[in-house]
């Protein structure tokens, strides 16, 4: 089954909770602290596989979660990162933000993307020693890891697009000039996914070439097969458009022509300005005296289209068809290639719970679930985020409260993995 469409929900691995231990051995006295970290949650990354033509693989699976970062322990041992997981996905794919449908990432290249970062891994109590401080009996936990609702949206990555009626021969054409074997049969819908072809035109000349199923009149707005389809026309650079000359479907073969063309302005008007060859098939069905293919040639070339006869059929044109694709295609841009348009929110967070405040000589542990939240959405090397993060402290009162319990300018106050000394 060919699966174009999915959307699942990704999960990395939460840090490990670092460790509050003491260094004890015979004839070393007062060892000190040795509590180790806790282990980096493992990332989701997702990949481009070659092998892969459809999002079959997420139509049952929806859930994908990374391994939680290991505790710290004692004698200064750091716990075992998580271990990351990856996706593998069809070459083409686009990640899009489920809430705003914005692009994340267009996977059309080798390169490995990390979907969602693990949580860091918390402090063992040996980073809060200080010569006055000398044996602290706390740690910090582990940061959760992103968690992202995505929707993976396949988009064939082909030069060439076959595009035309049901029946008009896209699938023998492919099957003809590359070593595809889509199903042919004479009824409609014969093609109920895309197929996709390399065309060897000569040495050092191939292009891919993809049979687009389901476009009929009113496809745009979901008729036939929809125009779930469509979108896999989208990165053509070219597009062949066939045509039915003998109207074997009863059809005119000018409105066939006309009718197509809607749809794909319909769809996308920049789709409708794509580069586009007409190729009129079944010439070899034409009843003799039949006036259809010179009206057909005429419409199509003051419309400022290329024109070419052909009957996949028997094959005869078909070789210069693909000649002349080739030579189209070396002056064309590449492929289209997705930019990113996802922007992460700023976030909003509910500071009405009250968060958790203990004093440890001179050092102040502050801890709770929106604080948590809030240092792992805030970008601490920038000036306006850190800006943003001491405005919502203050807002929600945490310095006010603190400052009643006593703080003193100077002391150390310890958020998660945060640490800063404090002044009023």
């Amino acid at each position: 089954m060919f699966i174009d469409k999915a959307t699942i929900s990704v999960q990395a691995g939460r840090g490990g909770d670092g460790a509050v231990a003491f260094h004890r051995e015979k004839y070393v006295p007062a060892g000190g602290p040795s509590g180790g970290d806790g282990g980096r949650g493992g990332n989701v990354t997702v990949i481009a596989d070659e092998n892969m033509s459809t999002l079959m693989d997420f139509r049952y699976k929806r859930k994908y979660a990374a391994e939680n970062g290991a505790n710290g322990s004692g004698r200064r041992r750091s716990g075992k990162d998580g271990e990351g997981i990856t996706i593998r996905v069809p070459r083409g794919t686009l990640i899009r933000d489920k809430a705003t449908g914005a692009i994340i990432r267009d996977m059309s290249d080798s390169k490995p993307f990390i979907l969602a970062k693990g949580g860091r891994g918390g402090w063992g109590n040996i980073h809060f020693a200080t010569p006055t401080r000398q044996a602290p009996r706390f740690a910090r936990p582990g940061l959760q890891g992103e968690k992202r609702e995505i929707v993976l949206e396949l988009k064939l990555l082909a030069d060439v697009g076959l595009v035309g009626f049901p029946n008009v021969g896209k699938s023998t054409l492919l099957s003809v000039v590359s070593k595809a074997h889509p199903k042919i049969a004479n009824y409609h819908f014969t093609t109920l996914y895309p197929n996709l072809g390399v065309v060897y035109v000569k040495d050092g000349v191939s292009f891919i070439m993809a049979d687009i199923p389901g476009i009929i009149e009113g496809a745009s707005e979901g008729a036939g097969l929809g125009h779930g389809f469509l979108r896999h026309v989208d990165r053509c650079r070219l597009l062949i458009h066939l045509v039915d000359a003998s109207g074997s479907e009863g059809r005119n073969p000018i409105e066939d022509f006309e009718t197509i063309n809607r749809e794909l302005k319909e769809y996308s008007p920049e789709l409708a300005e794509r580069p586009q060859i007409v190729a009129a098939n079944k010439c070899d069905l034409l009843p003799e005296g039949s006036k259809l293919l010179d009206e057909l040639r005429e419409y199509v070339e003051a419309a400022g289209y290329e024109f070419f006869e052909m009957s996949a059929a028997t094959h005869a044109g078909t070789h210069e068809l693909m000649l002349r694709a080739a030579e189209k295609l070396a002056g064309l841009p590449p492929v289209i290639y997705y930019e990113p348009e996802y922007v992460v929110p700023e976030p909003v967070i509910e500071t009405s719970e009250d968060l958790i405040i203990e004093q440890y000589d001179d050092c102040w542990i502050v801890e709770g679930p929106w604080l948590e939240k809030l240092i792992s959405r805030v970008n601490f090397s920038d000036y306006e985020s850190r800006m943003y993060f001491d405005k919502v402290l203050r807002e929600a009162g945490v310095f006010g409260r603190m400052e009643k319990m006593g703080i003193q300018d100077g002391d150390l106050v310890c958020m998660y993995n945060l640490e800063f000394e404090y002044q009023s």
